[in-house]
């Protein structure tokens, strides 16, 4: 299996061919889009998409860590992060192919 990412111009590509959009109208309905997903995780802290997955804020407490070069032990400040967990079909499509 290659790894490559999939960029945005790809994925503008594809909606525009197959909507038959200029391709600069697609590449600003994907914009719309994640920003609107942004929007969403900063408002609400969850987004989630029908047949695909949801998306999650979780906040990260403070941690003791360890630097791998020196070993001393580092405090690791708290944060937030974002998790994503696929939908049962998402993951059964993938697991087709």
């Amino acid at each position: 299996m290659t790894e490559k990412t999939l960029t945005r111009a790809e994925i503008s590509d594809a909606i525009a061919e197959s909507v038959g959009f200029p391709r600069h109208r697609s590449m600003e309905l994907l914009e719309q889009i994640l920003e609107q997903m942004i929007v969403g995780l900063v408002k609400e802290g969850e987004l989630k998409l029908s047949s695909f997955g949801s998306f999650s804020v979780r906040k990260k407490n403070n941690r003791v860590g360890r630097n791998p070069k020196t070993g001393k032990e580092v405090m690791i400040t708290p944060r937030k992060t974002i998790s994503f967990r696929a939908s049962h079909i998402l993951k059964d499509s993938v697991a087709k192919k």
